[in-house]
């Protein structure tokens, strides 16, 4: 299952062995300075965005969304499970990516403890 890591003055998005070949990409990382803000969702699998752009992964819409999705304004990358419906959005700037979002078992507890790193307003 995936998760959100603080390292060495990063966010890491670390994937599983199995995530990392269905989203066809390694672990993600992005300087703390990127994260402009973290977001609860009670259903991680029907974010905007998405359903809609091109698609680099694996997607049973409700089942399994991992990998990239590039829409017409912003690039998103998604690691969820039917096991972990609920998730975190974790919105960045001047990356690659504009937004990652992540399915968890305990987000709210995931997003108390990188708020106490994070300075997100």
């Amino acid at each position: 299952m995936a998760d959100l890591e603080l390292r060495d003055g990063e966010l890491v998005l670390a994937l599983s062995t199995a995530e990392k070949l269905e989203g066809v990409h390694g672990d993600l990382h992005a300087p703390l300075a990127a994260v402009v803000g973290i977001d609860l969702l009670d259903d991680a699998h029907a974010p905007a965005g998405i359903s809609a752009g091109v698609k680099i992964g694996t997607r049973l819409p409700g089942v399994i969304e991992v990998g990239t999705v590039q829409g017409l304004k912003r690039r998103l990358f998604a690691a969820v499970h039917h096991d972990t419906p609920r998730g975190l959005r974790v919105r960045l700037q001047g990356l690659a990516y504009d937004e990652w979002i992540v399915g968890l078992s305990d987000p709210e507890g995931k997003l108390a403890e990188l708020q106490q790193h994070l300075p997100l307003g």
